[in-house]
């Protein structure tokens, strides 16, 4: 029996997973849940799989949720980032199940790692920050890091085809988000709405508006560097819009192993959750017949720039991947609230890294360069035109 402590219970990749843990009562049971705001889904959640612990976000909520919950239920609430981080080192728990967005999922993935949990990683910004450090600290204490990102999962799963010195390249596929095909100028008076509609994936809102600017895909570049050790010559993006190639590994031989498969984070969830086992999932198959054709483009990345910066980011070190993605957080907040058009955000991005200090070499180190970057977003921000 697997026990789970999940960060980020109420959100998409957190129901996706309670819903496998669902589907085998035999093999798992959830101890802990953390939540940000969402009172009622988290109250049902207590409801169906009692935890012994649980966190939310905002103490101002407490009543609230207090009201909601079942009387029979005996267990523990905790508040803020402690709390979350409680989840995380909870005794009771065997693997700690990250899928908090953001560089809010940091603190408490660093908590797991100190208490020596298994770790199943949905949150990419915690390796885009300190993945140097975080990579260091499970090799020395033994214990395991799986991805669940769908890319990130498939190169897990491709990898398993030969030794790790054998891959020569990786290939992480990206949908192209909702303006695929579309120009700088277009991009320039699109609306939330439309940003947040993807074509292929259900997502939450700040994931959807990393998809549009492809720095989505940004981020996972870096974290593939760090979560793979392969240097960032080696790994290689490509447009596919259909989303049934989830990536690629490519092996000194020539030989390109894939994993395919529909548009479901159940499966790569499942994965992680079981490894080096395959659980019998009933989910809706991948029918090859269906896709008369599988498209891949190298992307534009003129009219969207993130990849480049990504690749930068690498090469500078130090604190400036976690100052892309601090700066990528504000910006992207701002264009949610209507402040700044989408082309603007890889525009903050780009102006913050000119202005980050390259210094970071421990987990403090990392934290003030994040919270140095988002004061300097937010203060270009101010000066920009509002969208």
């Amino acid at each position: 029996m697997k026990r789970i402590a999940l960060l980020g219970s109420t959100g998409s990749i957190g129901c996706s997973l309670l819903d496998v843990t669902r589907r085998f009562p035999d093999r798992f049971q959830v101890v802990g849940l953390a939540a940000g705001r969402n009172i009622g889904l988290l109250a049902a959640q207590v409801a169906e799989f009692s935890p012994e612990l649980i966190s939310i976000q905002d103490e101002a909520d407490l009543p609230r949720l207090r009201a909601m919950l079942p009387l029979s239920w005996r267990g523990e609430i905790a508040c803020g980032e402690l709390g979350a981080q409680a989840v995380a080192a909870m005794p009771e728990a065997s693997v700690t199940v990250v899928a908090i967005v953001g560089a809010a999922g940091l603190p408490p993935t660093m908590a797991a790692i100190a208490a020596g949990k298994d770790i199943a990683l949905a949150n990419k910004e915690t390796l885009v920050m300190v993945g140097s450090l975080v990579m260091a600290e499970t090799a020395a204490r033994g214990f395991s890091l799986l991805p669940i990102d769908s890319e990130h999962s498939a190169i897990f799963q491709a990898l398993q085809a030969g030794k790790r010195t054998e891959a020569a390249k990786i290939i992480l596929t990206a949908s192209g988000g909702p303006f695929f095909g579309k120009k700088t100028a277009a991009l320039k008076t699109v609306k939330v709405e439309d940003a947040l509609r993807h074509p292929r994936w259900r997502m939450g809102r700040k994931i959807s508006i990393d998809s549009a600017t492809l720095m989505n895909k940004a981020l996972e570049i870096i974290e593939a560097h760090w979560l793979f050790a392969m240097p960032p010559k080696d790994i290689e993006v490509l447009v596919h819009p259909q989303s049934v190639v989830h990536s690629l590994v490519e092996f000194h031989d020539g030989s390109v192993i894939a994993q395919l498969g529909e548009a479901d984070m159940r499966v790569p969830i499942a994965y992680a959750l079981s490894y080096p086992d395959r659980l019998p999932l009933d989910l809706p198959r991948l029918s090859l017949k269906e896709w008369s054709r599988l498209e891949f483009f190298s992307p534009d990345t003129e009219t969207f720039p993130a990849i480049s910066m990504a690749y930068a980011a690498i090469e500078a070190g130090g604190a400036a991947p976690a100052t892309l993605n601090a700066a990528n957080e504000v910006a992207v907040e701002a264009f949610l609230q209507g402040r700044i058009a989408l082309p603007m955000i890889s525009q903050v991005v780009a102006e913050a890294l000119q202005h980050q200090d390259s210094a970071a070499d421990s987990f403090e180190a990392i934290l003030a360069a994040d919270q140095s970057a988002r004061l300097w977003a937010e203060s270009y921000i101010k000066k920009l035109p509002s969208a």
